[in-house]
């Protein structure tokens, strides 16, 4: 943030073409939460903002977390949705193809884009590194992370995507699902290993109990 208010050129957030309503809804909310943290930032330091959107269902919950960011920063009158938050098209190349547009005009100083991606997160990583932009890439989606890891000077692996949206949420329930499942898993390797022992030592019991 602090780069793009020096260099006097802004910030973009894309959050993905994912919905509320598929499988892809995790990774949309975590990109939501990322998204409302990038925005109170950017108007705690004066940064221009974009965010341009795709999902008419999302577009609205986007739009009033971006809204009540820079409210609780005393800045809402710094804020133009129309031109910040544009929607571009639900039609996934004609979005990427106005993002692109949008990025070679306007030249931001960083782009993040957590959340689920597809074709495009190639053309976005590559647009945006050519025009000498720090990016912060993240997405669950396992095809996409290589170019992300590619291109990206920060990346977000499947899980730390979801651990950072509900570390800066701030949402007790996103915190305590992430540490829930991170309990279950050392229980699991603790597990996975004294079996692993007590095969070893001839001594089925774990195995005995995972048969039944």
């Amino acid at each position: 943030m602090g780069r793009a208010v020096e260099m006097g050129r802004p910030i973009f957030d894309i959050i993905g073409r994912g919905q509320f309503t598929d499988s892809y809804a995790t990774q949309t909310i975590a990109g939501l939460s990322i998204l409302s943290y990038v925005a109170t930032l950017c108007a705690r330091l004066g940064a221009k903002l974009y965010a341009p959107q795709s999902r008419a269902d999302v577009m609205p919950v986007a739009i009033e977390l971006v809204r009540d960011a820079y409210r609780s920063e005393g800045k809402l009158d710094d804020l133009d949705v129309d031109e910040q938050l544009p929607y571009l098209s639900d039609a996934q190349f004609a979005w990427a193809g106005g993002i692109i547009g949008m990025a070679a005009r306007l030249r931001p100083a960083a782009n993040i884009m957590i959340g689920p991606f597809w074709a495009e997160s190639m053309m976005f990583a590559e647009t945006f590194d050519r025009i000498g932009a720090m990016q912060v890439g993240g997405t669950a989606r396992m095809y996409q992370i290589p170019f992300f890891a590619a291109l990206c000077d920060y990346v977000l692996i499947g899980e730390e995507m979801f651990a950072a949206g509900a570390y800066v949420s701030g949402d007790p329930q996103q915190i305590g699902s992430i540490a829930s499942q991170d309990w279950y898993k050392i229980a699991a390797i603790i597990l996975s290993i004294v079996g692993a022992l007590l095969a070893t030592a001839g001594v089925t019991v774990i195995s005995d109990l995972l048969l039944m």
